[in-house]
């Protein structure tokens, strides 16, 4: 019988079970990439397991959220990416689209790579995760204030990567 039928708490491989694709999807909208995504996940249940019995009672999906986030936003900060920003792009050699049109989660996916650690785990948390601004406020430890500024800078600086921005929708939750 699961916790969800005996109003029990649930054990850490529960959670894991019943909560682990959404914590992929979260770290992958975060990360951009499959592989540093499951990372991400797993260095995070390694820090929460231990903790468990005291996290369980908790609202623990937040807490893992919460710590998801600031996991990813440490890795960003300590990662040298290699890169140097330019003004002008190089000319891109333009080839027939052997694979057809890229699905809108793909292209919302590389233009969040483009964001701000704050302004990506906001749209995360505020469209993908559908938190409020409070709670997302919350979950970032700032103010609801915070929130609304960063969402609508992270809005402006998606409509300027996508290259159709009016097939995109959630500028209308602000």
């Amino acid at each position: 019988m699961s916790h969800q039928q005996t109003n029990e708490e649930p054990t850490f491989e529960e959670f894991v079970t019943f909560r682990g694709d959404r914590l992929h999807r979260i770290a992958w909208f975060l990360t951009g990439d499959v592989h540093l995504a499951e990372d991400l996940v797993q260095t995070v249940l390694v820090r929460v397991w231990p903790k468990w019995n005291r996290v369980k009672g908790n609202n623990p999906e937040a807490y893992v959220r919460r710590a998801l986030i600031n996991t990813h936003a440490t890795w960003w900060r300590r990662r040298w990416r290699g890169e140097t920003p330019t003004k002008d792009l190089p000319d891109t050699i333009t080839s027939p689209d052997v694979f057809g049109d890229i699905d809108l989660e793909h292209d919302l996916a590389s233009a969040l790579r483009m964001l701000p650690p704050r302004q990506r785990a906001v749209v995360v948390l505020r469209f993908f995760e559908d938190l409020s601004v409070e709670e997302t406020a919350d979950v970032l430890n700032c103010h609801p204030g915070t929130v609304k500024s960063q969402t609508s800078k992270a809005l402006r600086n998606l409509r300027r990567h996508l290259s159709e921005p009016e097939s995109i929708c959630i500028g209308e939750r602000v």
